[in-house]
Protein backbone atom coordinates (compact mmCIF):
# COMPACT_ATOMS: atom_id res chain seq x y z
CA UNK A 1 0.00 0.00 0.00
CA UNK A 2 3.14 2.28 0.29
CA UNK A 3 3.07 2.51 -3.01
CA UNK A 4 -0.01 3.33 -3.92
CA UNK A 5 -0.37 7.62 -3.05
CA UNK A 6 2.96 7.40 -5.56
CA UNK A 7 1.99 5.87 -8.41
CA UNK A 8 -1.54 8.01 -8.45
CA UNK A 9 0.84 11.25 -8.54
CA UNK A 10 3.32 9.36 -11.13
CA UNK A 11 -0.23 9.08 -12.91
CA UNK A 12 -1.48 12.04 -12.81
CA UNK A 13 1.72 14.38 -13.80
CA UNK A 14 1.78 11.91 -17.04
CA UNK A 15 -1.65 12.39 -18.45
CA UNK A 16 -0.96 16.65 -17.49
CA UNK A 17 2.01 16.67 -19.64
CA UNK A 18 0.64 14.62 -22.00
CA UNK A 19 -1.70 17.46 -23.57
CA UNK A 20 1.77 19.29 -24.91
CA UNK A 21 2.71 16.16 -26.50
CA UNK A 22 -0.94 15.70 -28.03
CA UNK A 23 -1.35 19.38 -29.29
CA UNK A 24 2.16 19.29 -30.61
CA UNK A 25 1.44 16.20 -32.49
CA UNK A 26 -1.85 17.49 -33.97
CA UNK A 27 0.03 20.87 -34.79
CA UNK A 28 2.45 19.23 -36.48
CA UNK A 29 -0.02 17.69 -39.02
CA UNK A 30 -1.71 21.46 -38.98
CA UNK A 31 -4.74 19.61 -37.38
CA UNK A 32 -5.47 23.07 -35.50
CA UNK A 33 -9.10 22.03 -34.62
CA UNK A 34 -8.08 19.28 -33.33
CA UNK A 35 -5.25 20.49 -30.77
CA UNK A 36 -8.36 23.24 -29.83
CA UNK A 37 -10.81 20.78 -29.37
CA UNK A 38 -8.35 17.99 -27.22
CA UNK A 39 -6.97 22.12 -25.33
CA UNK A 40 -10.77 22.24 -24.53
CA UNK A 41 -11.39 18.88 -23.66
CA UNK A 42 -8.66 18.50 -21.13
CA UNK A 43 -9.83 22.30 -19.50
CA UNK A 44 -13.40 20.73 -18.92
CA UNK A 45 -11.48 17.91 -17.23
CA UNK A 46 -8.05 19.43 -15.23
CA UNK A 47 -8.92 22.92 -15.67
CA UNK A 48 -6.09 25.24 -16.02
CA UNK A 49 -2.70 23.98 -15.25
CA UNK A 50 0.72 25.51 -16.39
CA UNK A 51 0.70 22.41 -18.87
CA UNK A 52 -2.45 23.11 -20.40
CA UNK A 53 -0.83 26.80 -20.41
CA UNK A 54 2.12 25.80 -22.44
CA UNK A 55 -0.09 23.73 -24.71
CA UNK A 56 -1.99 26.55 -25.54
CA UNK A 57 1.42 28.90 -26.42
CA UNK A 58 1.92 26.09 -28.80
CA UNK A 59 -1.32 27.07 -30.49
CA UNK A 60 0.26 30.83 -30.85
CA UNK A 61 3.37 29.56 -31.94
CA UNK A 62 1.85 27.12 -35.12
CA UNK A 63 -0.58 29.97 -36.40
CA UNK A 64 2.37 32.33 -36.48
CA UNK A 65 4.24 29.85 -38.70
CA UNK A 66 1.51 29.50 -40.77
CA UNK A 67 1.49 33.26 -41.03
CA UNK A 68 -1.90 33.49 -39.10
CA UNK A 69 -1.06 36.48 -37.36
CA UNK A 70 -4.19 37.53 -35.67
CA UNK A 71 -5.05 33.50 -34.80
CA UNK A 72 -1.17 33.41 -33.03
CA UNK A 73 -1.82 37.20 -31.68
CA UNK A 74 -4.99 35.78 -29.97
CA UNK A 75 -3.71 33.08 -28.64
CA UNK A 76 -0.28 34.51 -27.31
CA UNK A 77 -2.38 36.99 -25.33
CA UNK A 78 -4.99 34.74 -23.99
CA UNK A 79 -1.58 32.71 -23.13
CA UNK A 80 -0.25 35.44 -21.28
CA UNK A 81 -3.39 36.29 -19.40
CA UNK A 82 -3.97 33.17 -17.95
CA UNK A 83 -0.53 32.71 -16.75
CA UNK A 84 -0.68 36.18 -15.26
CA UNK A 85 -3.85 35.03 -13.03
CA UNK A 86 -1.91 31.98 -12.09
CA UNK A 87 1.44 34.21 -10.80
CA UNK A 88 -1.01 35.28 -8.37
CA UNK A 89 -0.47 32.44 -6.02
CA UNK A 90 2.93 30.93 -7.39
CA UNK A 91 6.12 32.46 -8.63
CA UNK A 92 6.85 31.88 -12.75
CA UNK A 93 9.96 29.35 -12.01
CA UNK A 94 7.75 27.47 -9.46
CA UNK A 95 6.86 25.04 -12.33
CA UNK A 96 8.82 24.63 -15.96
CA UNK A 97 5.58 25.11 -17.88
CA UNK A 98 4.78 28.56 -17.05
CA UNK A 99 7.62 30.20 -17.77
CA UNK A 100 7.48 28.33 -21.58
CA UNK A 101 4.52 28.83 -21.73
CA UNK A 102 4.73 33.07 -20.72
CA UNK A 103 8.00 32.96 -22.75
CA UNK A 104 6.19 31.83 -26.15
CA UNK A 105 3.34 34.28 -25.52
CA UNK A 106 5.64 37.64 -25.22
CA UNK A 107 7.60 36.17 -28.22
CA UNK A 108 4.83 35.85 -30.58
CA UNK A 109 3.07 38.97 -29.70
CA UNK A 110 6.06 40.77 -30.43
CA UNK A 111 7.00 38.58 -33.50
CA UNK A 112 3.32 39.70 -34.52
CA UNK A 113 4.19 43.54 -34.43
CA UNK A 114 7.42 42.76 -35.92
CA UNK A 115 5.56 41.34 -38.92
CA UNK A 116 3.00 43.75 -39.39
CA UNK A 117 5.63 46.33 -39.58
CA UNK A 118 5.71 48.05 -36.06
CA UNK A 119 9.45 47.07 -35.12
CA UNK A 120 9.27 49.79 -32.53
CA UNK A 121 6.75 48.73 -30.98
CA UNK A 122 7.91 44.98 -30.50
CA UNK A 123 11.30 46.10 -29.45
CA UNK A 124 9.07 48.59 -26.49
CA UNK A 125 6.99 45.17 -25.38
CA UNK A 126 10.23 43.17 -24.78
CA UNK A 127 11.99 45.79 -22.82
CA UNK A 128 9.09 46.29 -20.82
CA UNK A 129 8.75 42.65 -19.89
CA UNK A 130 12.44 42.19 -19.89
CA UNK A 131 11.91 44.85 -16.95
CA UNK A 132 9.32 42.60 -14.96
CA UNK A 133 10.85 39.43 -15.83
CA UNK A 134 14.44 40.60 -15.34
CA UNK A 135 15.29 38.18 -12.44
CA UNK A 136 13.29 35.05 -14.09
CA UNK A 137 14.27 32.33 -16.51
CA UNK A 138 12.70 33.96 -19.20
CA UNK A 139 15.20 36.69 -19.55
CA UNK A 140 17.34 35.22 -21.84
CA UNK A 141 14.58 34.36 -24.21
CA UNK A 142 13.00 37.81 -24.31
CA UNK A 143 16.57 39.28 -24.80
CA UNK A 144 17.04 36.85 -27.74
CA UNK A 145 13.96 38.49 -29.36
CA UNK A 146 14.86 42.05 -28.65
CA UNK A 147 18.05 41.37 -30.42
CA UNK A 148 17.20 39.70 -33.52
CA UNK A 149 15.10 43.09 -33.79
CA UNK A 150 17.69 45.82 -32.84
CA UNK A 151 21.06 44.26 -32.48
CA UNK A 152 22.29 43.73 -35.97
CA UNK A 153 23.87 47.50 -36.83
CA UNK A 154 24.51 48.05 -32.85
CA UNK A 155 28.24 47.11 -31.27
CA UNK A 156 28.57 44.40 -29.67
CA UNK A 157 27.86 43.58 -25.94
CA UNK A 158 31.20 43.41 -24.11
CA UNK A 159 31.26 40.12 -22.54
CA UNK A 160 32.13 38.89 -18.95
CA UNK A 161 35.86 37.75 -19.01
CA UNK A 162 36.70 36.82 -15.33
CA UNK A 163 36.25 32.68 -15.32
CA UNK A 164 37.57 31.08 -18.82
CA UNK A 165 38.93 28.09 -19.98
CA UNK A 166 42.27 27.85 -22.44
CA UNK A 167 43.38 30.97 -23.45
CA UNK A 168 43.16 33.75 -21.67
CA UNK A 169 40.19 35.94 -23.37
CA UNK A 170 40.35 39.79 -24.27
CA UNK A 171 37.97 42.01 -24.21
CA UNK A 172 36.24 42.48 -27.65
CA UNK A 173 37.12 46.01 -27.96
CA UNK A 174 40.73 45.08 -28.53
CA UNK A 175 39.85 42.63 -30.91
CA UNK A 176 39.13 45.67 -33.08
CA UNK A 177 40.36 45.40 -36.70
CA UNK A 178 39.56 41.79 -37.18
CA UNK A 179 36.05 40.54 -37.65
CA UNK A 180 35.05 38.04 -34.14
CA UNK A 181 33.15 35.04 -34.22
CA UNK A 182 30.99 34.70 -31.21
CA UNK A 183 30.06 30.57 -31.07
CA UNK A 184 27.83 30.29 -27.51
CA UNK A 185 27.90 26.86 -26.72
CA UNK A 186 26.36 24.30 -24.02
CA UNK A 187 28.10 20.79 -22.62
CA UNK A 188 24.64 19.43 -22.97
CA UNK A 189 24.13 20.73 -26.75
CA UNK A 190 23.99 17.98 -29.37
CA UNK A 191 23.31 20.90 -32.43
CA UNK A 192 26.53 22.62 -30.68
CA UNK A 193 28.80 19.73 -31.24
CA UNK A 194 27.45 18.73 -34.83
CA UNK A 195 28.36 22.94 -35.66
CA UNK A 196 31.32 22.63 -34.27
CA UNK A 197 33.43 21.02 -37.52
CA UNK A 198 31.67 23.34 -39.89
CA UNK A 199 32.89 26.56 -37.28
CA UNK A 200 36.59 24.14 -37.72
CA UNK A 201 36.37 24.68 -41.33
CA UNK A 202 35.95 28.20 -41.67
CA UNK A 203 38.04 29.02 -38.94
CA UNK A 204 40.89 27.56 -40.63
CA UNK A 205 39.86 28.93 -43.66
CA UNK A 206 39.53 32.87 -42.27
CA UNK A 207 42.08 32.91 -39.44
CA UNK A 208 44.52 34.36 -41.94
CA UNK A 209 42.09 36.63 -43.63
CA UNK A 210 41.40 38.36 -40.19
CA UNK A 211 38.71 36.41 -38.10
CA UNK A 212 38.87 35.91 -35.16
CA UNK A 213 36.98 33.48 -31.98
CA UNK A 214 35.47 33.24 -29.00
CA UNK A 215 33.56 30.26 -27.85
CA UNK A 216 31.32 31.64 -24.44
CA UNK A 217 29.67 29.18 -22.63
CA UNK A 218 28.03 28.83 -19.09
CA UNK A 219 27.05 26.42 -16.24
CA UNK A 220 23.80 25.01 -16.15
CA UNK A 221 24.10 23.48 -12.57
CA UNK A 222 24.25 19.86 -13.81
CA UNK A 223 26.78 17.44 -15.29
CA UNK A 224 26.88 13.82 -17.15
CA UNK A 225 23.60 12.50 -17.01
CA UNK A 226 21.84 15.46 -15.20
CA UNK A 227 22.99 15.00 -12.34
CA UNK A 228 23.59 17.60 -10.30
CA UNK A 229 27.02 19.46 -9.70
CA UNK A 230 29.16 21.89 -7.68
CA UNK A 231 30.22 24.70 -9.49
CA UNK A 232 33.63 23.76 -9.57
CA UNK A 233 32.64 19.85 -10.35
CA UNK A 234 30.61 21.14 -13.46
CA UNK A 235 33.67 23.13 -14.54
CA UNK A 236 35.86 19.96 -14.45
CA UNK A 237 32.97 18.22 -16.60
CA UNK A 238 32.81 21.51 -19.39
CA UNK A 239 36.76 21.68 -19.53
CA UNK A 240 35.94 17.78 -20.30
CA UNK A 241 33.41 18.38 -23.08
CA UNK A 242 35.66 21.38 -24.51
CA UNK A 243 38.69 18.61 -24.82
CA UNK A 244 36.49 15.90 -26.56
CA UNK A 245 34.43 17.33 -28.90
CA UNK A 246 36.04 20.75 -29.70
CA UNK A 247 39.80 20.19 -30.11
CA UNK A 248 40.14 22.39 -33.19
CA UNK A 249 39.41 25.10 -30.59
CA UNK A 250 41.98 24.43 -27.95
CA UNK A 251 43.48 27.89 -29.08
CA UNK A 252 39.96 29.72 -29.17
CA UNK A 253 39.08 31.97 -25.58
CA UNK A 254 35.91 30.35 -23.86
CA UNK A 255 34.55 32.85 -21.41
CA UNK A 256 32.13 30.76 -18.61
CA UNK A 257 29.30 33.57 -17.71
CA UNK A 258 25.59 32.93 -17.29
CA UNK A 259 25.53 36.96 -17.47
CA UNK A 260 27.12 36.70 -21.22
CA UNK A 261 24.02 34.14 -22.12
CA UNK A 262 21.61 37.21 -20.58
CA UNK A 263 23.28 39.66 -22.54
CA UNK A 264 23.41 37.99 -25.51
CA UNK A 265 19.99 36.15 -25.34
CA UNK A 266 21.41 32.80 -26.45
CA UNK A 267 18.46 30.87 -24.85
CA UNK A 268 19.10 28.77 -28.28
CA UNK A 269 22.70 26.76 -28.21
CA UNK A 270 24.08 27.33 -30.43
CA UNK A 271 23.83 30.57 -31.08
CA UNK A 272 26.45 32.58 -33.80
CA UNK A 273 27.18 36.71 -33.56
CA UNK A 274 29.29 37.50 -35.89
CA UNK A 275 31.07 41.07 -35.83
CA UNK A 276 32.62 43.69 -38.40
CA UNK A 277 35.99 44.97 -37.90
CA UNK A 278 34.70 47.88 -36.04
CA UNK A 279 33.07 45.56 -33.28
CA UNK A 280 29.46 45.79 -34.94
CA UNK A 281 27.34 43.04 -34.74
CA UNK A 282 26.30 41.83 -38.34
CA UNK A 283 25.17 38.41 -38.05
CA UNK A 284 23.13 37.55 -34.81
CA UNK A 285 21.15 33.90 -35.22
CA UNK A 286 20.16 31.78 -32.34
CA UNK A 287 20.75 27.97 -33.77
CA UNK A 288 22.86 26.01 -36.52
CA UNK A 289 23.82 27.43 -39.26
CA UNK A 290 25.48 25.82 -42.85
CA UNK A 291 28.90 25.78 -43.73
CA UNK A 292 27.44 28.15 -46.85
CA UNK A 293 25.05 30.10 -44.84
CA UNK A 294 27.99 31.31 -42.27
CA UNK A 295 30.35 31.54 -44.95
CA UNK A 296 28.28 33.64 -47.13
CA UNK A 297 27.94 36.15 -43.85
CA UNK A 298 31.55 36.03 -43.30
CA UNK A 299 32.68 37.11 -46.87
CA UNK A 300 30.20 39.95 -46.22
CA UNK A 301 31.34 41.05 -43.74
CA UNK A 302 35.02 40.76 -44.20
CA UNK A 303 34.33 42.55 -47.48
CA UNK A 304 35.53 46.33 -47.11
Amino acid sequence: MRFTLPWIFLLAAAAHSQIVDDVRASLASNAFTQADTQLATYRAQHGVTPEYLEAHSWMARAYLKNNNLDQADSYARKTEQLVLQQLKTRKLDADEHLPTALGAAIEVEAQVLAAQGKPTDAVALLKKNLLIYHNTSIRNRLQKNLNLLALVGKPAPPLQLAEYLGPKPVPLAQLKGSAVLLFFWAHWCGDCKGEAPILARLRSEYATKGLAMVAPTQRYGYAAGGENASPAAELAYIKQVRDRYYSAFADVPAPVSQENFSIYGASTTPTLVLLDRTGKVTLYHPGVLSYEELKGAIDRTLTP
